[in-house]
């Protein structure tokens, strides 16, 4: 293969003898477009390539330079605004931010690119490397999270999932609209830890993905849940994996095919695939999930630093203290390996 005939090579978004009115910036867009088409070479996905290309552009106006110009210092003054003042970002998106940019700076330094030649012979610089050991963060710890966010107690469990059902009566027995709704916000809730779900797995849910398990009969099609749009690594295709129904938390199953059954109809679904739909028939998304379980935990009085998310920590953490093996709660939640398990507990 020609250097030309490479996903993401100069030759192929830059066009030789073309003269441009803003010469720097057509050669920056160039950079940009060529490092997409080479992750998108990579199988990644839209959402991560547009991520670190609103990166890159960030950097370079922090920089109020082109990438053929920076330095690392440039790197280092920016780490310093990202963590000053109130607003300073988490340690673990710090070190998001340097892999961006060093994942950049790493393909236009591939001399496979040609960015090199093309900047030498266009401003008389070449890009250099502005990542090193030196000025980027480290990662020496297994897990970052905010310490305050943890699994939450049975007893916390208890009063959220009775708030939830109290709603769902209040709202019923004042004979105002609006039953059917909490009825689906309760059940997200509950859904979310009863499987160990994100809340984009979540949201993804549709009918189909309800599956019979056929060594538990009883529970029909609510025996496992087949989730599709897993959380993929390194910007890749979602994972899919079958989480199965176990008994200590079958308490799920009414509940699901209740909504199903008697409740989604109301909706006048038809034949809209979501399992979670809205009253305008659009899928539920994980802003209004999130800020349905924020609801519920300051209407009960929990920590503020909880979200939905440490449901899934509560999930992992009581089927430890059930007796599930490791595998098995491996298997559940597609951790990467055991050592995440241990994380999460």
């Amino acid at each position: 293969m020609g250097l030309a005939e490479i996903p993401g090579s100069a030759r192929l978004v830059l066009v030789e003898g073309v003269v441009h009115l803003n010469e720097e910036e057509a050669v920056f867009e160039a950079m940009l477009e060529g490092w997409a088409r080479q992750q998108r070479s990579r199988l990644l996905s839209e959402s991560t390539i547009g991520m670190r290309d609103r990166l890159i552009r960030r950097f370079a106006e922090f920089a109020e330079c082109y990438p053929w110009v920076w330095r690392p210092a440039d790197v280092e003054d920016f780490t310093v605004f990202l963590t000053s003042g109130k607003d300073r970002l988490a340690l673990s998106t710090i070190r998001g931010y340097h892999l961006g940019l060093r994942m950049f700076c790493d393909y236009l330094v591939d001399s496979r690119y040609e960015w090199a030649r093309q900047c030498r012979d266009r401003f008389n610089q070449v890009p250099v490397q502005v990542c090193h050991e030196w000025n980027t963060v480290a990662h020496l710890n297994d897990y970052e999270g905010r310490p305050q966010r943890r699994p939450l107690t049975y007893e916390e469990l208890q009063r959220l999932l009775d708030y939830l059902d109290d709603r769902v009566d209040r709202i019923a027995a004042m004979g105002r609209k609006g039953s059917a709704s909490a009825l689906r916000d309760a059940l997200m809730i509950k859904t979310t830890y009863a499987y160990g779900l994100r809340r984009n797995e979540l949201a993804r849910l549709d009918l189909a993905d309800l599956r019979p398990n056929p060594h538990v009969p009883e529970w029909g099609s609510y025996g496992a849940v087949h989730v599709r749009f897993g959380k993929s690594i390194k910007g890749g295709l979602p994972r899919r994996r079958t989480v199965l129904t176990v008994p200590e938390f079958d308490w799920i199953v009414p509940g699901l095919k209740q909504w199903i059954d008697q409740v989604r109809p109301l909706f006048r679904a038809a034949d809209h695939p979501a399992l979670w739909l809205t009253e305008r028939l659009t899928r539920v998304n994980t802003r209004h999930i999130d800020s349905r379980f924020a609801a519920a935990r300051d209407a009960i009085g929990l920590d503020p630093s909880l979200t939905l998310h440490c449901l899934r920590h509560s999930y992992v953490t009581h089927l430890v203290e059930f007796g599930y093996p490791e595998r098995f709660i491996t298997e559940q939640v597609f951790f990467n390996d055991t050592a995440t398990t241990e994380i999460y507990t």
